[in-house]
């Protein structure tokens, strides 16, 4: 046992400029030389050999007036000191391919409109641009994705300019629109536009609790004096179509997650004539001076600036 712990304490002894000092004297054929090379004195280099030997438990050079040649347990040190050196070089390809951006991973919390029409494509671009870095992404609601980047677990994200994040940096992403949608055939579906009075009385398919959407139209609903009449709420997208589909009811959803189905699902969609259909999608994070170089890639992919 007390002989592998010695091993164990001998191989951590060793160290970096050591081991380039002996791969020099074994180029060279001369502690002088290699002294030069590394702007050291001879003395210290001999110093830093004989302090080697001593670690090692063996002779690894023999020393003679022209010079110093290996013996053979220095040629397989020199072996493992290339393979050592190779490792590192390796290492620190690594490692500034993380400190310039150009591997990682991100962590991203992102709402259901984002996800639903932008994000898709924008990550498509980023991957291509960025192979060696990873998108952890997770669908939230708007408010979920603010307490994600406030408490530190996404570093980025994407959510309704609906809802209010104070305290967070935040820039610009897309626009997206809100329309009306209903089952084909529907009375109001002839309709050029419809305001919110025009369907507040109809019975509606709604998002889960917490969604940016639903909230926001509970309070229009509020400011006109009435309530929305909830038929039956869901969690996706998906899962108000299909609803609006059965003939359950209308709904309030961003354009793009509704103009790809129409047809197949049997859907009619109407313009929403209100000043606020037209919303933002907002970027945010806790901090943009103290972001990854990989976080501030993305954003300058999802903002459409040139890689």
């Amino acid at each position: 046992m007390s002989e592998t712990v010695g091993r164990v304490r001998g191989a951590a002894g060793h160290d970096l400029l050591t081991l380039e000092l002996f791969r020099s004297i074994a180029a060279t054929g001369s502690i002088a030389h290699a002294a030069t090379l590394h702007d050291l004195v001879p003395s210290a280099v001999s110093k830093r050999m004989a302090d080697l030997e001593a670690l090692v438990g063996v002779t690894l050079l023999n020393r003679h007036r022209r010079g110093v040649e290996l013996t053979p347990a220095g040629q397989d040190l020199l072996r493992h000191a290339e393979r050592l050196r190779d490792a590192v070089e390796r290492m620190e390809a690594e490692m500034g391919a993380h400190a310039t951006g150009r591997r990682g991973a991100i962590r991203v919390a992102a709402n259901s409109s984002s996800i639903s029409q932008f994000l898709p494509e924008d990550l498509a671009e980023f991957v291509l641009r960025y192979p060696d870095i990873h998108i952890r992404l997770s669908e939230m609601t708007s408010i979920e994705v603010i307490e994600a980047v406030r408490t530190g677990r996404a570093d980025l994200g994407i959510f309704s300019g609906l809802t209010e994040a104070p305290g967070l940096t935040l820039m610009p992403y897309r626009r997206d629109t809100l329309v009306v949608v209903m089952p084909a055939g529907h009375p109001l579906a002839t309709r050029a536009a419809l305001r919110l009075d025009d369907i507040v009385g109809e019975p509606f398919v709604a998002l889960q609790t917490g969604s940016s959407i639903q909230a926001f139209l509970d309070r229009r609903a509020e400011d006109l004096g009435t309530r929305i009449r909830t038929q039956v709420a869901v969690q996706s997208f998906d899962g108000v179509r299909r609803m609006v589909q059965a003939r359950l009811g209308v709904a309030v959803l961003p354009f793009g997650a509704v103009e790809p189905y129409l047809d197949a699902a049997r859907l009619a969609m109407v313009p929403l004539d209100e000043p606020w259909a037209t919303r933002e999608l907002l970027l945010a994070v806790r901090d943009r001076e103290v972001i990854s170089p990989q976080t501030a890639a993305l954003i300058a992919t999802l903002q459409g600036q040139p890689a």
